[in-house]
């Protein structure tokens, strides 16, 4: 293959009006890949289809940058959004590499033999690959094309239509920056700023200086092996687990008169004690002096894990919609969870749904060699807390705001439970899997139903009963949910 036709090859062919934006490419290649390579490789591969020479291996010089998963991807979404007969086109190519060959094989009769593939007539009937002469031709000299006999090309109408409008937009753009250039050199005011484009803010010194401190300084991982990352952090767990479960046990709930505010119900006052310190760790985020200390211990990097991490960063959120809606939900099934089983096992179940699910996301992300993982906020324990009190309640029904309407008696707390379970796996063929951590929230759903089997084989049956039966009352006196 020629040189020119290499060149062609590697500026491709537009597939869409627009590239891709930089959320299109991590939906569709996921995050290993930068947008304008993402941009790049779609061109070259719809190049290569309209030409019919995506199995040319002279042409995988401008591929090999890409990985083969990153090259099937782009693939599939051309397949599927621009369409291309590919196969008639690779058979067009191939009639005209043996046109080629017949004409080297006539010059070589009349003394003029001339290599397969060279030569300025050489080229397809797709004319995307044509190389030039051998010597340097004239600036406005252009080559004399050899008449096809399947007339002319379509596709040379629309690239030398496409090609002019793109001249005429660098001219104009070139115009206008020279314009630009000149009216700023003399002091000259330009137009409005378009609303749409709002300018950039930028950082004050001190600020760049807080959040260069709070970055590491580690140009890549520690190299460590896979149990040197998670052994630590595994035995913090278990020995948390192991504290939880003593807790549940041995806790005993203080008397009215010793309580530190008797006249809230103990439910509100754990939970709401709960949501304090979760909305203190976000309040702490907007203190930039200390954004190095939070780095270091309440998040959870899987390149440098700390087993302390493991609960800390169960307390940690830095968008205040995550810590709403986690909140939110802690509310709601949290104080229907702790009149059901007491705020000893319920603090335990927290907790230990929160330390297993960081565990499980930081398993998953070492296992994977996903070290370019973080994660933070409470989303495991609000999980297993959910998951305990469904389990618990799992063969009786709901409704939330009244749904679904009568004559139906609600929806199963097995159900409810499957329904969670299903909505975070399938966010594993989704770009959500990019922003959330779906393992923590699995893995604490876990932990929570492994909580309350537990707690059904230690509590007395009575015990139980008259429990379900305060969560009834209480249950039929609020107004934004009703068991049917």
């Amino acid at each position: 293959m020629n040189t020119w036709s290499l060149g062609v090859d590697r500026e491709g062919l537009p597939f869409a009006k627009r590239d891709l934006s930089a959320d299109e490419v991590v939906a569709i290649f996921g995050p290993h890949i930068s947008t304008t390579a993402a941009n790049q490789l779609l061109r070259i591969l719809h190049g290569r289809r309209v030409a019919g020479t995506l199995d040319d291996p002279a042409l995988r010089v401008n591929t090999m940058v890409f990985s083969a998963e990153h090259q099937k991807r782009a693939l599939e979404y051309l397949r599927s959004r621009v369409p291309v007969d590919e196969i008639a086109n690779a058979g067009l190519r191939a009639e005209d590499e043996l046109a080629a060959l017949e004409n080297g094989a006539a010059g070589d009769e009349g003394g003029q033999a001339e290599q397969p593939g060279s030569g300025p007539e050489y080229g397809t009937r797709l004319k995307l690959y044509r190389e030039t002469d051998s010597k340097p031709a004239a600036k406005d000299s252009k080559p004399a094309a050899k008449e096809s006999v399947y007339g002319p090309s379509a596709l040379d109408a629309i690239r030398a239509q496409k090609k002019a409008q793109w001249e005429a937009e660098l001219e104009r753009r070139e115009a206008e920056r020279k314009k630009r250039e000149e009216e700023e050199r003399h002091g000259v005011a330009g137009p409005l700023q378009v609303a749409d484009k709002p300018p950039v803010r930028q950082l004050s010194p001190k600020m760049q200086e807080y959040m260069r401190k709070g970055q590491s300084d580690l140009k890549e991982p520690p190299k460590m092996k896979k149990w040197q990352r998670l052994l630590p952090s595994a035995a913090f767990v278990v020995a948390v687990c192991g504290l939880c479960l003593a807790f549940a046990v041995v806790y005993r709930p203080p008397k009215r008169a010793d309580r530190l505010f008797p006249d809230i119900p103990p439910a509100a006052a754990t939970v709401g004690a709960l949501m304090l310190a979760n909305l203190i760790g976000w309040a702490l985020w907007k203190i930039p002096p200390i954004w190095g200390f939070l780095n270091r211990h309440f998040i959870i990097v899987a390149a440098t894990p700390r087993a302390p991490m493991m609960l800390s960063a169960v307390f940690s959120h830095v968008s205040l919609l995550h810590l709403l809606q986690n909140m939110a939900i802690l509310w709601f099934l949290g104080v229907r969870l702790h009149d059901d089983i007491g705020r000893g096992p319920f603090l335990a179940t927290y907790f230990a749904s929160g330390a297993v699910g960081s565990l499980g996301m930081l398993t998953w992300a070492v296992l994977r060699n996903r070290l370019d993982l973080c994660s933070l906020g409470a989303s495991g324990a609000v999980y297993g807390v959910g998951a305990a009190y469904f389990w618990l309640h799992r063969f009786e029904y709901f409704k939330i705001f009244g749904l679904p309407p009568p004559p139906s008696e609600g929806i199963q707390g097995l159900a409810l439970l499957a329904l969670a379970a299903g909505l975070n796996l399938s966010g594993y063929f989704t770009a959500a899997r990019f922003k959330v951590d779906i393992t923590s929230h699995l893995v604490g759903m876990v932990a929570g139903i492994v909580a309350a089997y537990l707690l059904e084989r230690t509590r007395p049956a009575n015990q139980q009963q008259s429990a379900r039966a305060t969560h009834r009352d209480s249950l039929a006196k609020a107004p934004s949910a009703a068991k049917a």
